[in-house]
């Protein structure tokens, strides 16, 4: 098997916005925690398909979102977010936020401490950094069901995913070392209803682990419903880490 890190997942926005509507919706708490108000600059940290950062507009905030997948990111652009298309560990803003927002994306980003430096800089003096992703133990158990069906099947799955689902303890040493203090971080169970069916979880957000373990397009569904049969309920086991964090004044 490799010993490479994979991404597990690669996206389709239509797919995205149809199968993973449940990801925004139920970001809406990480969204209050956040707290944006009127005239306030925020980033916001993988943005997907802008479809928070459209709420955060709501608010009466500006919004520049950052993400690295040219199809969610030109969906974001079409409900009128500025984005820029890059990977968040590479971002060189300057001390230009007020805040920063994070809902379902820091979980996809394998260099962790850069990403954390990279927002600590965005931010000016006093700012905030809110947000929702994976926590230690998510999705365990569907994750655990499709690698025994792909190995059933004569798949290997990859060795190492990366995937960071950290545990609140490991996730404030990262953000301390950024320079983040007051850092409030919170691992939340929410069991999570997949309206569209597992077979549709399992080809929508696991593209790239079944890319890495070579399973061609014709058999990603049969695999898909092997699974859901394995697993044996819609109701994902998702894990949150909710957080919030201050810039130092």
């Amino acid at each position: 098997m490799s010993t490479t890190p994979h991404s597990t997942s690669r996206w389709v926005a239509a797919d995205y916005a149809r199968v993973g509507g449940f990801v925004p919706a139920l970001g809406a708490a990480a969204l209050d925690l956040l707290d944006p108000k009127d005239g306030e600059r925020i980033l916001d940290v993988g943005c997907g398909d802008g479809s928070l950062s459209t709420l955060i507009v709501d608010r009466g905030a500006e919004v520049v979102g950052v993400d690295n997948s040219p199809e969610l990111a030109e969906a974001a652009r079409e409900k009128g977010i500025f984005v820029e298309l890059t990977d968040a560990a590479d971002m060189t803003f300057d001390r230009q936020f007020d805040a920063a927002f994070s809902n379902a994306a820091l979980h996809w980003m394998p260099k962790k401490a850069q990403v954390a430096r990279a927002i600590f800089a965005a931010l000016r003096l006093g700012g905030r950094f809110a947000g929702e992703m994976g926590g230690e133990g998510n999705l365990a158990s569907l994750r655990e069901a499709l690698d025994e069906e792909l190995v059933i099947r004569g798949y290997a799955p990859p060795a190492e995913a990366t995937n960071w689902y950290p545990t609140p303890d490991d996730f404030a040493d990262i953000y301390e070392g950024a320079g983040f203090d007051r850092i409030d971080a919170r691992l939340i169970a929410r069991p999570t209803e997949i309206d569209d069916g597992i077979t549709a979880w399992v080809t929508t957000f696991r593209k790239g682990w079944l890319d890495a373990a070579g399973v061609p397009e014709g058999e990603r569904g049969e695999i898909g419903d092997a699974v859901a049969g394995r697993f044996g309920s819609n109701i994902a086991d998702y894990v949150r880490l909710r957080f919030i964090m201050r810039k130092p004044a």
